[in-house]
């Protein structure tokens, strides 16, 4: 129940604060400098970090179809064209 409340702020984050901060932990735990338990917290700390990144892209996502959608004309019959006369070649 901790880790969940300490998690709480990942969601006040913007998408780019959150990108950044991700990508800091990701180059300390490729760098091995930290202790286990530090490891292992920063570590979730990311997942957390990318399960909140990943929502939010797969929401924005869904705006822009939704925006795609809505600007995309209905497929309507052409009332304007010409009437057919290849009867009148018979």
């Amino acid at each position: 129940m901790e880790e969940k409340a300490s998690y709480a702020d990942i969601e006040q984050l913007s998408f780019k604060e959150a990108s950044i901060e991700l990508e800091q932990i990701v180059r300390s735990l490729e760098a091995g400098d930290l202790e286990l338990e530090e490891s292992l917290s920063r570590y979730g700390r990311g997942v957390e970090l990318l399960k909140s990144l990943r929502r939010r892209l797969a929401e924005a996502e869904q705006k822009v179809q939704l925006l795609v959608d809505s600007t995309e004309p209905a497929a309507v019959a052409d009332t304007t064209a010409a009437p057919s006369t290849a009867y009148l070649d018979e």
